[in-house]
């Protein structure tokens, strides 16, 4: 498989894990696991999300040729692919393991039995965008 069939397959699957992670933890009600997220941490991941992904796309659908501009649209892009990547994996802290006295229980969700979806999905997006960096890097899309 090609690397611009590569790119084009992780920028599908990343605006998937955007839209899904907003779905989960605010449609839901409570989200699942031991803490619970401000709405700043998810409104960073679905902004950020949102802005790379139309940057991204922008990026990739411009001809080769096309002005010197582009290249910066990609630039910007895999910057909020990164903010992208630190709020997901920001948003995974709220499955670490609490021992105080006082910690609560861990809620679960219809989603799933435990972090698994969530450790997939963030984990996959940090692979995501560092192929989108290095694809970037060596001119490969």
């Amino acid at each position: 498989m090609s690397t611009p069939v590569i790119v084009y397959v992780l920028t599908g699957l990343a605006a998937v894990v955007v839209v899904l992670t907003r779905v989960r933890l605010r449609l839901a009600g409570e989200a699942a696991g031991r803490f619970q997220l401000g709405g700043g941490l998810l409104a960073t991941h679905t902004v950020s999300g949102a802005l790379a992904l139309l940057a991204w796309v922008t990026f990739l659908v411009a001809p080769e040729d096309s002005a010197p501009g582009s290249a910066a649209v990609g630039i910007v892009a895999l910057a909020f692919w990164w903010i992208v990547v630190v709020a997901g994996l920001l948003i995974l802290v709220r499955w670490l393991p609490s021992g105080g006295k006082h910690a609560s229980e861990v809620s679960q969700d219809s989603w799933s039995e435990g972090p698994g979806l969530s450790i997939l999905a963030h984990v996959g997006m940090l692979a995501g965008v560092c192929v989108f960096t290095w694809a970037y890097l060596t001119a490969a899309v």
